[in-house]
């Protein structure tokens, strides 16, 4: 049995822990909010680019642009895993890397290379400590991505896919990769702030999402095109996989945020019925250790009568 100088420094240990997971619980809260604001903030700017890429699509006639168009008999497949740089948040990175592990066997079992793309320490350290090359890492910002982030990956992916397997793309830092028939993502949703959810996406060969249906007072655009719809489209789908790669890194920062939330709370919690715990432990000991001494007390006078 533990002495209640070991019990007490138990205590001290646990309220101590308590205090850190309590102030990171709440510096997550806050972070939620800001999260979902850049989340918000970055929509209409997504569903605008969606709405004319749409709208370029249908003034181009026959789509053979390269992002557009399936590759036959495709041999290597990017994978970008969108991880954190940071632990203490539950199940988050752990979900998402689990999500990433099944698209590579289900690649393999295609019969495709899988070529993996990291974001976030977390990732980075789980695939290198498993003697599992990566083709690119990026950290440093899975808290607060921003547009800038996302074009870096992006432009790297678009140039690979564009050359295609079989054929080298230069790397601005030295070095060459070869390219890729295919680009998936995984990241996670943040649906509410108890659920976020995995998800796996292709992103090339893409198709240009629907706009939402808009509300029937809203004129129509009648998009004036110069210079053509096919040039146009050279220039706005690789910008199109960097904004659907912007989207994805918000989302996982404010699921991030969330399951750092949920796990701190459940931490705290924990740390205080431990605490309480153990102060029972010890109260209960030094009430026996004062019983013990009364009655020592009590039987050493009752021999001196």
């Amino acid at each position: 049995m533990a002495s209640i100088r070991e019990l007490r420094s138990r205590i001290r240990s646990v309220q101590s822990t308590k205090k850190i997971t309590k102030a990171q619980e709440l510096i997550a809260t806050s972070q939620i909010t800001k999260a979902q604001a850049r989340v918000a903030a970055a929509k209409p700017y997504s569903a605008e680019m969606t709405a004319v890429l749409a709208e370029l699509a249908g003034s181009a006639g026959s789509l053979d642009h390269p992002l557009l168009v399936e590759r036959e008999a495709p041999k290597r497949a990017a994978v970008l895993v969108v991880t954190s740089d940071r632990g203490m948040c539950g199940g988050y990175n752990s979900n998402a890397l689990r999500s990433a592990r099944e698209l590579i066997a289900l690649l393999q079992e295609e019969g495709k290379e899988p070529v993996l793309f990291v974001t976030g320490q977390k990732g980075i350290g789980y695939f290198t400590f498993r003697g599992q090359s990566l083709a690119g890492s990026w950290s440093g910002f899975s808290q607060k991505p921003t547009f800038s982030d996302a074009a870096e990956a992006a432009d790297l992916l678009v140039d690979l896919f564009m050359a295609g397997s079989g054929e080298t793309v230069e790397l601005p830092e030295g070095g060459s990769l070869e390219g890729v028939d295919e680009i998936h993502m995984v990241y996670t949703r943040f649906v509410t702030m108890l659920t976020q959810t995995p998800e796996v996406r292709r992103v090339a060969p893409l198709v240009v999402a629907e706009a939402e249906e808009s509300d029937p007072s809203t004129p129509d655009r009648n998009y004036s095109f110069e210079p053509g719809a096919d040039a146009l489209l050279d220039s706005l789908l690789p910008k199109y996989v960097a904004t659907r790669i912007h989207a994805a890194l918000l989302d996982s920062s404010a699921s991030e945020s969330a399951a750092r939330r949920t796990a701190m709370k459940a931490a705290t919690d924990n740390a205080e019925e431990l605490s309480k715990s153990l102060s029972r432990e010890a109260n209960q000991l030094r009430q026996a250790q004062i019983t013990q001494e009364l009655s020592e007390i009590v039987g050493g006078t009752a021999a001196l009568t």
